[in-house]
């Protein structure tokens, strides 16, 4: 029997291939996007496949009354939804004495209450179906802090502990809930948000370094298609796993985490990224 997956920020990206992935598979898939243009190309791909095992809108994530009236549209098309996949989620990147503050806060407004706004929506309906999986994209900087990426990972810590509080709440009604916590995939993502400080800023340098750093890294990271295939397998679980990491190094960097005093980890750290100071 076929399931029904919201997806949010579903235009680009992970989103974008879990999407294809899942209505190739024979399921049904219902997301929004902001950006009309790629949540356009993407419907029509998605309708050559499957026409109607799909329901897509355009609209932000901080837009209240749009969460509510998608899904009851999808209720009404659907009459189910099986799991719903916080994607959407933007970076933030700089000195954290240098940072916009009021940037700061929509920052936390898409990454942390948009993906409460999604799941506060559906979860009435699996809580009377006594069934359903809520699974967000945090990342390893949910677990484990990054430099430069102060408030990002910020959003990402509070991602994660909103998840680990809600899962008290909601599994006594028959709701899972999930983490996925991917360190770097191949996407646009940090090219959008890596920007070099003014050159007399005294954290210049060391953003150099570790924006060069991030960007070596990328081009051996995985591709969102790889991403998507383990992403696509907590969504087709029945019993996900609370934390899932969907690259070597995520995994290896948690691992240590476990086990590492925080010092040595720091050290282990600030030389991966080269930044420590010279």
């Amino acid at each position: 029997m076929s399931d029904v997956i919201v997806i949010t920020g579903i235009a680009d990206g992970m989103g974008r291939e879990v999407a294809k992935m899942l209505v190739k598979e024979g399921h049904s898939v219902a997301g929004f996007d902001k950006d009309k243009a790629l949540l356009n190309s993407l419907g029509e791909e998605l309708k050559s496949i499957n026409k109607n095992n799909v329901y897509l809108e355009d609209f932000d994530i901080s837009d209240r009354k749009c969460i509510l009236k998608f899904r009851d549209k999808v209720l009404e098309k659907f009459n189910k939804v099986d799991t719903v996949l916080s994607n959407v989620g933007i970076g933030f990147f700089g000195p954290f004495e240098e940072i916009d503050l009021e940037k700061a806060l929509q920052c936390f407004e898409i990454n942390v209450i948009g993906a409460a706004a999604i799941f506060k929506a559906f979860i009435p309906f699996m809580r009377d179906k006594k069934k359903g999986k809520l699974i967000a994209m945090s990342s390893l900087v949910g677990r484990i802090p990054f430099p430069f990426e102060s408030i990002y990972t910020a959003t990402k810590f509070a991602l994660t502990g909103l998840i680990e509080s809600i899962r008290y709440e909601v599994e006594p009604f028959g709701i899972k809930v999930a983490l996925i916590e991917p360190a770097q995939v191949s996407t646009r993502f940090a090219a959008k948000i890596h920007v070099l400080p003014p050159s007399n800023s005294p954290y210049f340098e060391r953003v150099k370094r570790f924006i060069n750093r991030d960007n070596e890294l990328i081009k051996t990271a995985p591709d969102p298609s790889f991403a998507a295939k383990k992403i696509f397998n907590v969504v087709m679980s029945k019993s996900p796993r609370l934390y899932n990491q969907i690259d070597f190094k995520s995994t290896f960097f948690l691992w240590l985490n476990n086990f590492l005093p925080v010092k040595l980890r720091d050290l282990i750290l600030v030389n991966y990224m080269d930044i420590k100071l010279k």
